[in-house]
């Protein structure tokens, strides 16, 4: 009998690259697919079974895997996370999980959750762990270096970033001659870059000079102890185009720790935008 994998699926890519991967190797794929999250493409992709579930339904997912004999399982894809902690309605386990949180961010919910789950017999998996060939590199993966200026807004970058990750605030901080332009929050990456290209516009429509009138640089890192289960940096094509609406010309990602969820089509995107995109 081929081995059972569950698949919690949020939004995005991320999940249909994780279930091919896992059939390409074999397996039997038992979706748990977030009413709130999850493309309804899903169900085209040759899973063994899909079910739906909502964002709170704990006992359903655990009750759901048992039932389908599942003993391992990966978390892949996003899940917002204002719904996290605005949209859900939890059923008892969550709602009692909750209650018993010291903080309420993204950590020690997902956390607690990979903890029940380990305790009802289903251990979560790295979420890479198929897609190891798209962790991004060390090293500069673009035709482009970065420029002098866009090294010391990555050097300054980093070391804000890592203090927001250290508290798990975001992973992503958007630079402008060694100011910071934005950091991220419950938002996310998108809307973060997006909202520091605003910014930028504002300032100079305003039409008053400014020391910020410069392009953007973009860092994203991982957390200081990243727990490759869940919650794992990922940039895709999207992420490219995003950058180039807000006037960003470089990204700085922790190498091995970021997924370029569209593989190589990430640095054709940006080698087309004359983008900078270096790994450390």
């Amino acid at each position: 009998m081929a081995q059972r994998l569950g698949l919690i699926a949020g939004n995005g890519r991320f999940p249909f690259l994780v279930l091919n991967a896992a059939k390409a190797r074999g397996m039997e794929v038992v979706v748990a697919a977030i009413k709130e999250e999850t493309f309804p493409e899903i169900e085209k992709e040759g899973a063994a079974s899909v079910h739906w579930l909502s964002l709170g339904e704990l006992s359903k997912l655990i009750d759901t895997f048992k039932r389908e004999g599942v003993s391992q399982a990966v978390m892949a894809g996003q899940v917002k996370h204002k719904q996290i902690f605005s949209s859900i309605r939890p059923d008892w386990r969550l709602a009692k999980l909750l209650l018993s949180l010291g903080t309420r961010n993204t950590d020690s919910l997902i956390g607690a959750v990979a903890k029940v789950l380990a305790d009802e017999g289903i251990t979560l998996m790295n979420s890479t762990a198929l897609l190891e060939p798209l962790l991004a590199k060390a090293g500069v993966l673009t035709k482009r270096a970065p420029t002098e200026q866009e090294r010391k807004d990555i050097e300054y970058g980093r070391t804000a970033a890592r203090h927001i990750a250290h508290y798990d605030i975001g992973q992503t901080v958007v630079v402008a001659g060694a100011a910071c332009v934005a950091v991220e929050a419950m938002e996310g990456t998108d809307e973060c870059i997006a909202r520091a290209g605003q910014l930028m516009r504002t300032l100079k429509d305003e039409g008053n000079p400014s020391t910020l009138a410069r392009d953007l640089v973009v860092v994203k890192v991982a957390k200081p102890n990243q727990d490759m289960r869940f919650d794992v940096p990922v940039i895709g094509i999207k992420t490219i185009e995003t950058m180039k609406a807000a006037g960003a010309t470089c990204l700085a990602l922790d190498a091995e720790k970021c997924l370029l969820i569209d593989g190589d089509k990430v640095i054709e995107a940006a080698n087309s935008e004359g983008m900078a995109i270096v790994a450390e």
